[in-house]
């Protein structure tokens, strides 16, 4: 079971998603990233269940979904994993990822 890392990034947009949705409901909000949170610690132990993300062919990042959000992460070599952010559906992953 490898481990999971959050980046500095994927926290930030973690945090930026609960303030959004917490201007209308803070419940709401803290629901939202716990899930997203829980749904990210079953790449321990199922790290090939996201999507293959084919533009960086060099590195194996896949994008797991959840609602209308995806979890760009990075599965490194020694079997770890690297959360590398947390994307709305509506937000061009390429710009970020690419």
């Amino acid at each position: 079971m490898g481990k999971i890392n959050w980046t500095e990034e994927a926290e930030r947009w973690l945090r930026d998603i609960h303030d959004y949705i917490a201007r209308d409901s803070s419940e709401s909000a803290v629901r939202v990233v716990e899930t997203i949170y829980e749904k990210a610690q079953l790449l321990g132990r199922f790290p090939e269940i996201g999507h293959r993300y084919d533009k960086i062919a060099d590195r194996h990042v896949r994008t797991l979904l959840y609602g209308h959000y995806r979890i760009a992460y990075l599965i490194k070599s020694d079997g770890n994993i690297d959360i590398l952010g947390v994307f709305h559906g509506a937000l061009d992953i390429d710009r970020y990822l690419y």
